[in-house]
This record gives C-alpha cells, structure tokens and sequence, in this order.
C-alpha cells in the first residue's frame, strides 16, 4: 500500500489520501505567507494570520498544476504514492505521445509564412507534450504566435478554446494578430467584452476576464482548453475564480513575460496552469538582435537629509517638490525620439507632470496624457499617432501601460514614480525594448530619491536599490548618476 494514493478530482484539483500526519506535513509545505499582508484589512484586524494553504486539510484537495511539487515532497521524505485513475479524466499525471518536436515544427511552419523560432518550437512542444504549462516569455519572443500555434492545434484536434486577456484592447490584438498570421480569424473566432454577445457557437473565444468571471458554471463546461494572456493577474480572487469553473478544460497554459519573485506567487499560477517553463530570456533576445539595445541611467537625486514617519509621507514629499518635478520635465523635454514618463497618482503627480510639460514643450511636439480615466479607443489612438511620431511625449499610468501596449518607436522611459515591483519594473521596461524601423537601442532612466539621515535609507531608496538588483539578475547595463537637488 502506497502512503500517498492521488486521484484528480476534476481538471482544477487533486485529492490526496494519506494518514493524518503526512496530511499535517503536505499542509506545512505548501504554507505560505502572504507578501505584505501585515498591511492587509483582515490582517490587521486578526480576521487572518496572513497565510494561504494550498494543501487543504479538510478536503485533501490541491491544484493539479502542483503535482510535481508533491511529487518532490514524497521524494524528499521517502514516501511512496500511486497515482489512482478517474473515471471522467484520467490518471494524474499524462504524456500526449503524439506531439513530437518535428511534428510541432512542421506543423508550426504549415500555419504562417513566418519562420518559427528554435525556443518557439522547444516552448511549443514541450506544452502541447505535457497538457498544462505556465509559460514565461519576454517581450518580443513571439508570446502571441505561439499562442496562436497552440490554439490552432486544438481547432484542428476539434477542440472548444478559451483565451483570456486582462484588456479589451488585448481582445482586439490578439484576434488582428491571428488575422496578420494569416488566419481567417472571422470565422472561428469569437470575441466578449462589454456590449458583445456572450454566447457562441466558434471554436475560439478571446475574452478579457471581467466580462466573463461573473457567469455560471454552465458557460465554461464546454471549454477544454485555457489559455491565460499576461498570467501573473491571475492570482486574483476573480481569476482564480475563472479556472475554478473550468473544472473539464484539461489543457491549461498561462503566458507571461515575468513574475513577482515570490515563490508564492510562482506556485499559485502553476497550480492553476502547470510547472512553469522559461521560453527565452530578455537578455538573449538582446543579444541575437530581436530587441532593442538597452541603457539605464539611474539618475539617483540627492536631497538635504530628512527623516520621514512613513511611506505615504515621503511619497508625497517627492511628487508635490518643486525642482523634482521640473528636472523630470526639463528631462522628458531635452530627450531625442518618444518618451514615454510613467507615475503613480494621476491628479497628484501624473497631472502635474502633464501640464509642466505641455507648458513648455516647442510648439507643434505632441503631448499625451493617458491615465484608467481614458478609454481603450484613445489609448489605441495614442499607441497610433505615436508610431508615426519621432520626438511625442507620453505622460502615463504605470497600470495603463505596462501590460499589453506595444510602441515599436518608443526610445526612452522614465520612471517617475518609485516602485519595488518586480512584474511592474520588467513589464515597464519592456515597453521600450521592442524595435522599430531606424530603432536599434532604447534608455531607461530611472528616477531614485536620497534623503538618507545618517545610516538610515529612506524608503523610496530602498525600492530603488531593489530594482537595482533586478538589472542585476537580468544582466541589464546600468550607471548610477548622482544629482544635487537643492530644496
């Protein structure tokens, strides 16, 4: 007798019979803190201890996605398990024999007159070959081509697909990259967002998640396949709650270009897509001349020393200074090629930006102010007008445009808000990396705040440093500039 039987539940979950102490031990190692959750409600008010259990005791369910990690753990404490097949979906764990390397190539070359790449062609198969996958692929390694090869596979196998997006202008992207591939996507396609219809008969639905996560279970039966565009979102409760629904969708894949660097993280959307898979690096991309050039210029300005209380404080010390503001808009205006400033608070920063800059810029140089109070069509027009620009300003939202716009002629970012995120600070930086005609390098110049008081950073600095250590580990060329900034 094994001391581990595991039996897939359904396509989201796995049960797990073993003894009560193993069950202690599998809940133990798939504990988690939650980051930052000390500023979290529920935390605060002791409704919560700030961890999530991925294992639970009471049901002896986990996510399918995390069977290799319980695998691991059986192998590591010397525990034997069988896998115990389901009637409705199998064994646990199941190899598609049929998918070859040569065939995907083959196949991949049969449906666009573009030449697949060598790691399109590795992700591609290695996906297909194992049913579910979370897929990490940069910014111009081809995300949505090989979305689109996965997707047409499942047509062909007679399979009923739903692709998720964050965005309505992602809806609209995918589906006219489907078309430049040289699908007739009009006739399999079918896309939701708010105002369309929400039932349909096509084999491919390309969605964004808010327009389908409130719907019944009915909705989502008839899907078999998954697939997840920009998937670090999806550790949001209404997310999860989407692939909970798709309890038959037996092949799951999430793409993203990066994730936050928490192993909580990491675990969660592998649990809901499968074991994560690196397609390709940025760096490499760089390299072989896919992406543009990258400098980053760390322009890290030094303030008289102050001390203070909390973030919130220091924060809104920097975007209402002065001279801060001024030297971001004598930058963004002194800077050859379309810049693209990002910030945080739209009326308390990203307006003030907006309207310094527009003061004072020559006349006829075009300038945009793009924030979530602005709809997708105009931000669709501003990606446009920028495309046909050489020296345009775009004053943004992080949250506008970091996800999904795609500026080929966009040769400088500015960060004028200081942040820690690993996912935002990639995500960002790719806006700026993909090439463009007469376009073979970009800049980052990355705004940092000093206000150190004896040995203690301020805490805008220590966000800084850690994006710093995130050129480090991408293998970014970077230089620190220190800049006086008198008060």
């Amino acid at each position: 007798m094994a001391d581990l039987v595991i039996e897939k539940v359904n396509e989201v979950y796995l049960k797990i019979e073993t003894e009560p102490h193993v069950e202690y031990e599998l809940r133990d190692r798939f504990t988690f803190e939650v980051p930052n959750m000390k500023f979290m409600p529920q935390y605060r008010k002791r409704h919560w201890n700030g961890e999530i259990h991925l294992f639970d005791i009471r049901t002896k369910r986990i996510y399918v996605g995390l069977l290799d990690k319980v695998i691991a753990f059986c192998e590591k404490a010397g525990y034997t398990y069988k896998f115990e097949p389901n009637k409705f979906y199998g064994l646990p764990f199941e190899v598609n024999e049929m998918v070859s390397h040569e065939g995907v190539k083959d196949f991949m070359a049969s449906i666009t007159p573009l030449k697949p790449r060598d790691y399109q062609i590795e992700a591609v198969s290695d996906a297909l070959r194992y049913n579910r996958k979370l897929l990490i692929s940069p910014t111009a390694s081809g995300k949505s081509f090989m979305i689109y090869s996965i997707v047409r596979f499942f047509v062909n196998a007679g399979k009923k697909i739903l692709l998720v997006v964050p965005t309505t202008s992602l809806v609209e992207q995918m589906y006219k990259d489907f078309q430049d591939y040289g699908w007739d996507a009009e006739n399999y396609c079918h896309r939701i967002y708010a105002g369309r219809e929400r039932v349909n008969t096509n084999e491919v639905t390309i969605t964004t998640w808010q327009s389908v996560y409130q719907l019944d279970r009915k909705f989502f039966e008839e899907y078999d396949v998954v697939i997840g565009d920009e998937a670090h979102l999806f550790k949001s409760k209404s997310l999860v709650g989407i692939m909970d629904k798709l309890h038959h969708a037996k092949y799951r894949y999430g793409f993203t270009g990066t994730l936050d660097g928490t192993q909580t993280h990491k675990w969660v959307l592998e649990g809901l897509f499968g074991p994560s898979y690196k397609v390709t690096g940025t760096k490499k991309l760089i390299d072989e001349g896919h992406l543009a050039n990258l400098d980053i210029q760390c322009l890290v300005l030094k303030y008289k020393p102050k001390k203070f209380d909390t973030y919130e404080d220091e924060i809104q010390f920097l975007i209402s200074h002065e001279r801060r503001n001024n030297f971001i808009k004598n930058l963004a205006i002194d800077l050859n090629g379309n810049s693209l400033i990002l910030f945080s608070r739209v009326e308390a920063h990203g307006k003030v930006l907006y309207e310094l800059i527009n003061k004072n810029v020559s006349e006829g140089r075009r300038v945009f102010f793009v924030h979530g109070g602005v709809d997708a069509e105009d931000r669709e027009l501003v990606r446009e007008i920028t495309e046909t620009q050489k020296d345009a300003i775009i004053v943004a939202s992080y949250g506008t445009f970091s996800t999904g716009i795609n500026i080929k002629n966009l040769h400088n970012v500015i960060f004028a808000s200081p942040s820690k995120s690993r996912i935002r600070n990639i995500l960002c930086i790719d806006r700026v990396l993909r090439k463009g005609k007469d376009k073979v390098s970009a800049t980052l110049y990355d705004i940092a705040d000093d206000l150190t008081t004896g040995s203690r950073k301020n805490y805008t600095l220590n966000h800084f440093i850690e994006r710093v250590k995130i050129y480090v580990q991408e293998e970014f060329n970077y230089d620190i500039i220190s800049i006086d900034i008198k008060d």
